[in-house]
């Protein structure tokens, strides 16, 4: 196998020989690309959010109603543990840090779940709340788990959402994008060609699945995405897996209670492309490479 590092823009890019990614390579890439290590997100963010989830405020629960009681502190040691950011309450400033070990080590887990999917053909639903960042991700994994004989459901298509941002209530159309479901403005582009809205909300996949049970199914046997997709899914009792920032504790402290299977800790907002290795490594693993 040659691996041989590219520097267009500053980043050094993995181009692959044969199509095969080491983990050291791709650990490579995390450091460089900012995916882990020091991150773009702040420690402000992070401990922020941290108080929020603890006071139960809905902006950062993104669809989860935690079992257990979780203090400020409490979501701090469990990020710690989770993402590899600083345990000391006194640490509170400057930039946040991903271990790359854990990011690579949750990869893995969620290359295997999505093998289970395609060894299995279950029915699957993939949404993303970043569908200018992890809209391709998600859609690659969308056509290897096709090609694998799963359907990839897009329930729902075309219903209105009534979101709450902070500009107020706003009505978002639930779009599908090769097979990825995302929630866009009302009349912003043609359907299926604008990448969408940035959003949180877990209401786009709880209406997603209430149209999949009121068609009377199939239902999706494992849903993947970010934010209020994994969220919002696993609070009603599927499995999800997903990937997680710093400033995302309700996807952890889902995985810490046994409603989100795998959440992989990654920065969820640099360039498009810097993900691209990432698919190729999971599609490697899962043994869904096309």
């Amino acid at each position: 196998m040659g691996l041989f590092p590219c520097f267009g823009d500053g980043v050094p890019h993995v181009r692959e020989h044969r199509g095969v990614l080491s983990t050291g390579a791709l650990r490579a890439h995390l450091l460089a690309a900012r995916l882990a290590g020091t991150v773009a997100t702040s420690r402000e963010e992070s401990l922020t959010s941290y108080r929020l989830f603890a006071a139960r405020d809905p902006r950062v629960m993104i669809g989860l109603d935690p079992i257990w009681t979780w203090e400020q502190p409490d979501v701090i040691a469990l990020m710690a543990d989770k993402c590899g950011v600083s345990s000391d309450v006194r640490h509170t400033s400057g930039p946040d840090v991903i271990d790359p070990e854990r990011t690579l080590a949750a990869l893995d887990a969620f290359a295997e779940r999505l093998a289970e999917a395609g060894r299995n053909r279950s029915p699957v639903l993939l949404g993303t709340g970043h569908p200018h960042r992890l809209l391709g991700f998600y859609a690659a994994l969308a056509d290897a788990l096709s090609a694998a004989g799963c359907a990839v459901l897009t329930p729902a298509h075309g219903h209105c959402v009534d979101i709450t941002t902070r500009f107020g209530l706003r009505t978002y159309n639930l779009d599908y994008v090769r097979g990825v479901a995302l929630v866009r403005e009302p009349g912003v582009g043609a359907a299926g060609r604008e990448t969408g809205a940035h959003t949180h909300s877990p209401l786009p996949v709880r209406t997603a699945l209430a149209a999949a049970a009121e068609a009377g199914g199939p239902l999706p046997e494992l849903v993947v995405g970010d934010h209020g997709w994994v969220c919002g899914a696993g609070q009603l009792g599927f499995e999800s897996i997903g990937l997680g920032d710093t400033d995302d504790p309700a996807l952890f402290v889902g995985e810490a209670e046994g409603r989100v299977s795998v959440v992989v800790p990654l920065d969820d907002a640099v360039r498009s492309d810097y993900y691209r290795p990432l698919t190729r490594y999971v599609l490697n693993r899962a043994c869904l490479s096309q």
